[in-house]
């Protein structure tokens, strides 16, 4: 008989999410960023799309002791100080939320908050369209995908958008042409799963630091560029004990986190496993040399 079983994991998850290009102008301003993670209905996509299997991904490094949770507090606080008035202020004092939805399929609440969030950038809505103020250019952009899967999941999500007066369009090419225009940072949107390691190092230096944003073929897939980011990088890498390490790399993940570079998508929380148990397999104690 065929048995299926789902076993946790322990190891620290990654990011996968919407990866904004902020080479382009449209998403220079976070504040266009932030808004338009709240048109993400995760919440309606795992019901109806995924049998609600998965889990939120609210961290660049989660299910670990290196997620920043919470209010910063012990080395990282005092790591994050003298960055004071050179990052978000609501990183001292609000935790970090992920937006949510009841799942119904139309989070009014998000639509309002997002329609705050686009109007202090200068975007209204005319004519069931949402345009800049200054210009009246609608915004426009293309969410670049490799499979008919994941087209799957992104059709939702750009509807939304649609809902928002966004002209949202999802281009699916093959894979060849998918890797040429991420590694030439030919896209305004992509899906990107980056994995985590208990233990972050020199890694992290071809992932965000400003030197690299504009290197072809690099991992800094957002395109960032900030001084902050490049130190907290550099302490992360030089950290000489687990204590250090761990809180330099909350550090990280928060600030990245309130820098709204990514839409976070999901994970799953165990290995799903599908094995026949028609055989068995004698009982006995492995041999263990002499």
């Amino acid at each position: 008989w065929l048995k299926k079983e789902s076993i946790p994991h322990k190891r620290p998850q990654g990011i996968q999410g919407f990866f904004y290009n902020t080479r382009r102008e449209l998403f220079k301003d976070p504040k266009v960023r932030e808004a338009l993670g709240y048109i993400y209905d995760f919440e309606w996509t795992n019901q109806n799309l995924s049998f609600g299997l998965l889990t939120r991904t609210t961290n660049y490094f989660g299910n670990s002791e290196l997620s920043s949770t919470g209010l910063p507090k012990g080395k990282e606080i005092e790591l994050l100080e003298k960055y004071r008035g050179r990052i978000p202020d609501n990183i001292y004092s609000e935790p970090f939320h992920t937006p949510t939805s009841d799942g119904d399929g139309w989070p009014r609440h998000n639509y309002r908050k997002a329609f705050d969030l686009l109007a202090e950038a200068g975007w209204v809505v005319k004519d069931l369209k949402l345009v800049n103020e200054k210009t009246g250019k609608q915004m426009a952009f293309e969410i670049l995908v490799s499979s008919k899967g994941m087209e799957r999941t992104v059709l939702p999500f750009a509807s939304s958008l649609k809902k928002l007066g966004v002209d949202a369009r999802i281009r699916l090419v093959d894979r060849s042409q998918y890797y040429n225009r991420y590694r030439d940072f030919d896209f305004d949107m992509i899906i990107i799963k980056l994995s985590a390691s208990i233990t972050p190092g020199t890694e992290q230096r071809g992932l965000w630091k400003s030197d690299i944003a504009d290197k072809k073929g690099s991992g800094n897939f957002a395109g960032i560029k900030d001084p902050v980011i490049d130190d907290l990088v550099e302490t992360v890498v030089e950290s000489n004990n687990r204590e250090d390490l761990v809180a330099a790399v909350r550090a990280l993940d928060r600030v990245l986190l309130w820098g709204y570079y990514v839409i976070p998508q999901f994970h799953t929380e165990d290995d799903r496993v599908l094995y026949w148990d028609k055989f068995s397999r004698p009982d006995i104690t492995p041999w263990r040399g002499t």
